[in-house]
């Protein structure tokens, strides 16, 4: 099974049309980490997963939502109520408590996924204003029986390689 995971789009609107065309037939779900500044009718967050980003104002954004997807429950939330710009410890312990084994996460617009107490952490980074590199990401999630493969691309829907990660997950 695959999920696109999107976040800290910024009001792009014609890059998340064009994200999701290219992926529609590829994803069983599609995930936006919050801060889309888009209302939550719009047509660019239609069949996405939406949580509530600090930017966002819509308040039908829920600040967080879990999903069984693959056999294992998937935590999304913006980031910014864990505080993870410092530390991945506060959303750690969230995972945790509700036995999530994937965290979707933005708020950074730092892109990367790394693998803590058998919880694996998907940050996919900004479409509009990454940080800590230049360019601007998105990630596709595909878990098999055991493994898990995070594969990032650039807004031009080419594989960033150095970001790709495959992690082994209960």
């Amino acid at each position: 099974m695959k999920a696109l995971i999107i976040s800290d789009s910024h009001g792009l609107t014609d890059e998340l049309l064009k994200i999701k065309e290219r992926h529609r037939v590829d994803v069983d779900v599609m995930i936006h980490c919050g801060d889309s500044e888009l209302d939550y009718n719009s047509i660019e967050m239609k069949q996405f997963f939406s949580v509530r980003g600090n930017c966002d104002l819509f308040k039908e954004y829920p600040n967080e939502l879990t999903l069984d997807f693959a056999n294992r429950r998937v935590l999304v939330t913006h980031g910014h109520l864990y505080n993870v710009k410092m530390t991945l410890m506060n959303l750690n312990y969230r995972a945790k408590e509700i036995e999530a084994s994937i965290v979707c996460f933005g708020h950074s617009h730092i892109a990367g996924a790394e693998l803590i107490d058998n919880v694996l952490f998907i940050n996919p980074g900004s479409i509009r204003l990454p940080k800590m590199s230049q360019k601007k990401t998105y990630a596709i999630l595909e878990i098999s029986s055991s493994d898990a493969i995070v594969t990032f691309y650039d807004l031009a829907g080419n594989i960033v390689e150095s970001l790709t990660t495959v992690a082994n997950i209960k």
